[in-house]
Order: C-alpha cells, then sequence, then structure tokens
C-alpha cells in the first residue's frame, strides 16, 4: 500500500497495532472490575505530567508516563479508604489531575498553543524512542497477564473470596494499576488524552457482550482493538482526518454495528422459534464461571 511506504505511517501503525492490543486486554478486566472511567481518570492526570514536563524542560513523554503511574496508585489508595463507595475514587483522582494540569498550563504559556496534539493525539508524530517505550510496556504487560492470568481473573470477579484463598490481593491490585497507569500514558500519543478511554473500553465492550466466555472476550476485545486501529489509521489517511478521532469513530461504529447484529440474530431466532436462554445474563455467567476453573 502506497502509505506504507513513508515511514512516519510505518511508526504509526506498528505503535497503533502494539499498544491497542495491551488496551483492549486491559479493557475487558476494567469493565468487568466495574471501573471502566479509570482510563479516562488517568489519561487526565497524565496530561498534568505532560505540563510539568513542559515547565521543567524534559521530554513530557516521560513525565506523563511516570504521573499516570502515580495516578494509578493513587486511584487504588482512594479506593480502599471508600471502600463503600470506591468510584468516588475516580472523581477524587480526575479532579485533582485535571486542576493540576490546567494550573501548570498556565504557566507555560508556550504549552497552551501546542495542547492540541496531547489533547487528540498525534500518532503520526510517533518517533522510534517513543515506539521502543510503547513496545517494552506492552512487552512487560503482556507478560504481567500472561503468568497472573488466574490470580487476575479470580480478583476481578470476586476480590473477597481471592483474598480468602491466599492471594496477595493488595499487591496484586496495586500492580494491576500500575500496568493500567503504563498503558494509558503509551496510548495517549495514539487517540490523545480526550479520546484514550475509546481504545481501552470500546473493543472491550463489543467484546464482553458477544463473548460467551472469558478467554474469548479477550482475544475478541484483542482483534477488534487492532482491526479498528488499522481501519482509522487507513481512513485518516484517505481521507485527511484527525487519526485519533477516526480510530475513536471507527471503534464506536464498530460497537454499534455488533450490538444491532447480535440483536437482529436473537430477533431471528425467535422468529424460527429456535430454543433461546431463559435468562441470557444467567447462561452468560454460568459459562465465564466454568470457564474460570480451567483459565
Amino acid at each position: 500500500m502506497e502509505m506504507l511506504h513513508y515511514e512516519f505511517m510505518q511508526r504509526a501503525f506498528l505503535a497503533g497495532g502494539v499498544v491497542s492490543l495491551l488496551a483492549s486486554v486491559l479493557g475487558v478486566y476494567l469493565m468487568l472490575r466495574r471501573q471502566a472511567l479509570m482510563a479516562d481518570t488517568l489519561s487526565h492526570v497524565s496530561l498534568a505530567g505532560v505540563a510539568i514536563g513542559s515547565l521543567l524542560h524534559v521530554n513530557p513523554v516521560w513525565t506523563a508516563f511516570l504521573t499516570a503511574i502515580v495516578g494509578a496508585c493513587a486511584v487504588e489508595y482512594v479506593r480502599r479508604s471508600f471502600r463503600s463507595f470506591s468510584e468516588i475514587s475516580i472523581a477524587i483522582i480526575m479532579i485533582g489531575g485535571l486542576a493540576s494540569a490546567v494550573v501548570i498550563m498556565n504557566m507555560n504559556q508556550g504549552l497552551s498553543k501546542s495542547m492540541s496534539a496531547y489533547l487528540f493525539g498525534s500518532i503520526v508524530a510517533v518517533s522510534n524512542t517513543e515506539l521502543l517505550l510503547m513496545s517494552a510496556v506492552v512487552a512487560a504487560g503482556g507478560l504481567y497477564f500472561f503468568f497472573l492470568r488466574r490470580s487476575l481473573y479470580m480478583l476481578t470477579f470476586d476480590e473477597e473470596t481471592a483474598e480468602t484463598s491466599g492471594l496477595r490481593v493488595k499487591l496484586l491490585t496495586f500492580s494491576f494499576s500500575i500496568v493500567t497507569g503504563m498503558a494509558v500514558a503509551v496510548a495517549m500519543p495514539i487517540v490523545g488524552v480526550l479520546l484514550v478511554s475509546s481504545l481501552v473500553i470500546l473493543p472491550a465492550s463489543l467484546a464482553i457482550r458477544v463473548a460467551r466466555g472469558f478467554t474469548a472476550a479477550i482475544w475478541l476485545s484483542m482483534g477488534i482493538g487492532l482491526t479498528g486501529v488499522f481501519t482509522g489509521l487507513t481512513a485518516s489517511y484517505r481521507l485527511s482526518t484527525p487519526p485519533g478521532g477516526t480510530i475513536a469513530l471507527i471503534l464506536l461504529l464498530f460497537l454499534i454495528a455488533g450490538l444491532l447484529m447480535k440483536r437482529c440474530w436473537v430477533y431471528i431466532g425467535k422468529l424460527l422459534n429456535k430454543r433461546l436462554p431463559q435468562n441470557d445474563k444467567e447462561v452468560r455467567s454460568t459459562q465465564w464461571t466454568r470457564q474460570g476453573s480451567r483459565f
């Protein structure tokens, strides 16, 4: 293809491909843990890191990366402090991140003029250094989810049972938060602060709704995320539209189309008088639970 003759497009496809795989897997866990907004929160925290880096004349990528990790740990700490109102941690950290970003940006007027690249992403401007960082984070995240898949599965569905089973729940949840912060930080150059949650949540939303098992949801989410990023980059190149927004719209269209197709399938099944499950949610829960024992 013509666009792949350009080096910046090659880097864009590589960066989008590797990050989409990790973000899609992470999204499944976040949704099942009822923490879908965590990605959006950490993206706003990383914006404060960008502002800090520009103010201190340090590479904003590194400061955003470190700030996102600190923010992820802070979310988990606050969540444990408000166990009965765990969603409060998301609101508190998001407020702190946004407020810090606004104040620091005001100290550096030059940053305000070039903020659109951070807000909406600039994947075609990804450097070799950023690509290496993304690859390293994705490799580390992949190893983390592979070796701890059983523990994370148990933690995701029943944290209390995981704790009584002898798992070091506190250490596991903090490590999961750190991986989340790392993934959000490296996804920011692709779709930007305002759209980073689309890369994490949209593929997982469709996969969880369609898949009949946990493992199937993981693989399906990865496939949807990878296809969405590649399709969005291609459409962006052909139509001269912003890459981040185009990728987010493509993933949203995938979600809408997938939900409509599933509804049509159920409707056709009823018309054909096929025997359908009495309670789709109960069947799905049973299948996912049974699969967890083999996961």
